[in-house]
Parts: C-alpha cells; structure tokens; sequence
C-alpha cells in the first residue's frame, strides 16, 4: 500500500513539474498570504488490517462529520505556491472476524475512529487560476478514539476516550491530490503508522496485541477557494 501511494506521488509531482516549467518568468504577481477553506471533505477510507501476520477482513469507511479546516497560502507565481494549515479530521476503520466456539461462531465487527487536529505542510504546482496538483505531509495528533463492538449483527458496547492509548497518539501522513477552477479536487492521504497502538494494555488484556492497522483515505472537495 505504502509502495503504490509514494508511487502515485511521484507521479502527480513529475506531471506537475513539467506544467510549472511553463511558468512565466517575467509574471512579478506574488501574491500575499491569503486564506482558503481547506480542510477535507467527505472521506472515504480503506485500511490494512492483520494480526500475528493472518489478515482480518476490512470494510471501506465513509463519512462526512466532522472535517473542517482552513489554510494559509503564500503564491510564488503563477505555477507555484506553498501553503499551511490546521485541520480536524474523522479518521477510522471498520473490521470484521469470525470467531469459531466450541458450539458455535461469532461474527465480530468493530468500529473504530479517532478526530485528529493535523498541521499540513505543502506545495501547489500547476496554474493556479485554472488547474493543478498539491502534495505534502501532515503531523496529527489524535484527541478522541470512538470504538463500537456488534456481535452477530447486535451492537454490544460502545466507549469514547480522549487523548486514548487505544491508537497512536501521533499520527504522521503524506498526500497528494489536484484541484480544478471549478472548486472540484480529489487528494489522497496515507498514513504513516499504525492506527491502533498494539502496546495498549487494559489490565492483563493487550486486545490489539500483534495487530498492524495501516490506513489511507479519499476525499473529494479539499479546496484552496479563497475566502469571501
């Protein structure tokens, strides 16, 4: 996974180089620091999910609440600009086992999500009257973990925590993404690290023991519209 989306940025980068090289050399509009709405909007996301190596069967996650932000941008010509932002984020995974008894099997499905604050750093290349592509990194913080429990179709717990040692507290991640003058754009965003921290302990219970928990996501409609 981690392979295919570094690859997928090189590729968004490399396009977006060769459209900067177009870029007027004698064009002296530099802007000053403007600030748009970013922040992403609905997300759709998918997750990696194994334990001791046996991969547990995972389902895209789709939400809309609550993803807000906004950025500060600073353009250095027509086909260059560079910006920073605040963002918080639902960010989670939803996964299904099967748990054979003794008399007979269960069918687990956990929900789980955190909201994360994040500060995203990045670049703008392309026109960025008309078109063109952004990529960089985000460093979050994750402030609330959200966990649902159903068994055999019946929900059987729920709990929230804030600031949880459920997951890792600090939540690293690279994206990429393109907007068009219309507004529509489309970024991607994996992460770094694992969603849940497996070192957790509750009493002598490790629930994510062994457990990797890799997650990115899509999102459509992060935007660098300028406030009105």
């Amino acid at each position: 996974m981690k392979t295919s989306f570094l690859t997928l940025a090189a590729l968004i980068f490399t396009f977006g180089i060769l459209v900067a090289q177009d870029d007027d050399r004698d064009d002296d509009r530099h802007s000053s620091v403007y600030y748009t709405k970013g922040g992403n909007a609905s997300l759709l996301s998918f997750a990696r999910v194994a334990r001791n190596g046996q991969e547990i069967s995972s389902i895209p996650r789709f939400t809309m609440f609550f993803n807000v932000g906004t950025n500060a941008n600073y353009d250095l010509g027509k086909n260059l600009g560079v910006f920073a932002g605040l963002n918080l984020t639902n960010i989670g995974m939803i996964t299904e086992e099967s748990i054979v008894g003794t008399v007979r099997t269960d069918d687990f499905k956990y929900k789980q999500r955190v909201y994360a604050v994040g500060v995203p750093v990045g670049i703008k290349i392309g026109d960025l009257r008309k078109f063109y592509f952004y990529g960089g990194a985000e460093a979050a913080l994750a402030i609330n973990y959200k966990e649902k429990t159903f068994i055999n179709g019946e929900k059987v717990d729920k709990f929230n925590e804030w600031f949880s040692n459920r997951t890792n507290a600090f939540m690293p991640a690279l994206f990429a993404g393109f907007q068009t003058k219309s507004g529509f754009g489309l970024k991607v965003q994996y992460y770094l690290n694992d969603f849940l921290n497996p070192e957790f302990g509750e009493g002598n219970a490790r629930p994510y023991a062994g457990m990797e928990s890799q997650i990115f996501f899509v999102t459509l409609g992060y935007n660098f519209d300028r406030k009105r």
